[in-house]
């Protein structure tokens, strides 16, 4: 035992398993904090943000609990940090308020925050539950796709944009079709500019498109339990998918009421004695799955979508 603790380059207490080290991810490098079981500081200082430097500095340390910051690197980081045996708990920044309205917000501090909440009252942090490395390669492919659209979503606009401004107006047309319906559509002294943007449009249009056959193989191929959620009118491969990713796994939910609060579908509230006003929904979670659950929605409350129990269900609540 003494000599895994020398050959750690963290001092460590005796009793490892009452330690508790927060780190503060950085791009490059990272701020970590040693607290032993009397919340007395052990050791601060900094590691490359690398796996290499991470499981040398982490590496010979015996099970350890240890807070990370929620953030572009914290997946990884968690995994990593979990198959060395230590506890990886993964705090919601914006849940707590001691680390983000702080006025004195520095890495090392951030650090020493993360290790104090995380010895005292874990639920503190309203940990975080990354999804496995699998589910977030194949989630990718539903944001890379959600990035192309967003792409050429905003080059249409540009070209409309430019035409308005030489007194032309472009009619309206589906983002699929826009580039060739457009194309002599464009006035004579905008074509030479134009043109390239057309270009743009159009290829990621067939991205887009090759993009949605992934969508589909894997919904169909990978995950069959997205045949349950499309048996709804308006619920297509690209939105089941998107739901069983983003949930990953049904179970960590107690109620399947509980899924439209993680997805901030729930009035927020703001009760005071008598007064309880109709607020809007609180938006926390994931904004694209939220935006896509809205767009199925209006299609199953619009004018063309098929009678159902649940649109007339729909229909009557928004009376």
């Amino acid at each position: 035992m003494k000599e895994v603790l020398q050959a750690a380059s963290i001092a460590v207490p005796r009793d490892c398993h009452e330690s508790t080290i927060g780190i503060d991810l950085g791009d490059r490098w990272s701020r970590y904090c040693v607290l032993d079981r009397a919340g007395t500081v052990v050791e601060e200082d900094r590691v490359r943000t690398t796996a290499e430097a991470l499981k040398e500095q982490f590496g010979g340390l015996p099970p350890t609990r240890v807070v990370l910051e929620a953030g572009t690197h914290s997946p990884w980081v968690s995994r990593l940090l979990e198959s060395m045996g230590h506890q990886a708990i993964v705090a919601n920044a914006r849940k707590v308020r001691l680390i983000y309205e702080s006025d004195r917000k520095h890495d090392r501090l951030d650090a020493r925050m993360l290790a104090r909440l995380g010895r005292v009252d874990v639920s503190l942090l309203c940990p975080v539950r990354h999804r496995s490395a699998e589910t977030q390669a194949d989630l990718a492919v539903v944001r890379s796709r959600d990035a192309l659209v967003a792409a050429r979503t905003q080059l249409i606009n540009a070209v409309r944009g430019m035409v308005k401004a030489v007194g032309g107006r472009l009619p309206k047309s589906t983002t699929a079709a826009f580039a060739l319906k457009m194309a002599s559509l464009i006035p004579p002294e905008l074509k030479s500019a134009v043109e390239p943007l057309l270009n743009s449009i159009r290829a990621l249009t067939e991205q887009i498109h090759s993009y949605d056959q992934r969508v589909s193989d894997l919904a169909d191929q990978k995950y069959p339990e997205t045949r349950l959620l499309r048996q709804v009118k308006g619920v297509g491969p690209l939105i089941a998918l998107t739901y069983v990713l983003t949930l990953e796994d049904p179970h960590r939910f107690s109620k399947s009421r509980t899924v439209g609060s993680y997805l901030g579908l729930r009035p927020r509230q703001q009760e005071s004695g008598a007064s309880a006003p109709q607020l809007g929904i609180s938006k926390t979670g994931n904004g694209h799955l939220r935006w896509l659950l809205v767009q199925a929605a209006n299609y199953i409350l619009g004018p063309l979508a098929p009678d159902s129990r649940l649109r007339r269900w729909g229909l009557a609540l928004a009376v």
